[in-house]
């Protein structure tokens, strides 16, 4: 009995990285899965009341995490907001995404800091938005 409740501790202690185990979500389609970026989107515009609205999505780029791609609006020249279309499925991308949106909207360009924990998914959003600012010009 004395060593049935240490053996059952370090079990369970042993099993804890298996159940937090994330695994990373490589489709398989490419040998690295470095950043392959597609094409971004061609923008489009809407115009109300004097000021014009273009929304333009950035190029998909795959990261070892998963996809990004990111939608841009502008209200004129300025970067009115900013979502993400695809992101990994992972906690730390979570978290970053809102501090990457508020970076951005107060940059008003993708020369943004990367999130500290998140820096793969911090490239490919930077990468995806510098894609949709290109396309807009």
């Amino acid at each position: 009995m004395k060593r049935a409740i240490p053996v059952l501790v370090l079990s369970v202690a042993g099993l804890i990285p298996v159940w937090r185990y994330a695994p990373s979500h490589d489709t398989g389609s490419s040998p690295s899965p470095a950043r392959a970026a597609a094409p971004a989107s061609t923008p489009s515009a809407s115009s109300s009341g004097g000021t014009t609205t273009t929304v333009v999505s950035g190029s998909l780029v795959e990261t070892e995490k998963g996809p990004v791609r990111v939608e841009v609006t502008f209200d004129g020249d300025e970067i009115a907001s900013v979502r993400m279309l695809r992101q990994p499925d992972h906690p730390q991308t979570t978290a970053a995404v809102p501090k990457l949106i508020e970076e951005t909207l107060r940059a008003q360009s993708a020369d943004i800091d990367t999130v500290s924990g998140a820096t793969v998914t911090s490239d490919g959003y930077k990468e995806s938005l510098q894609a949709a600012l290109d396309a807009k010009d």
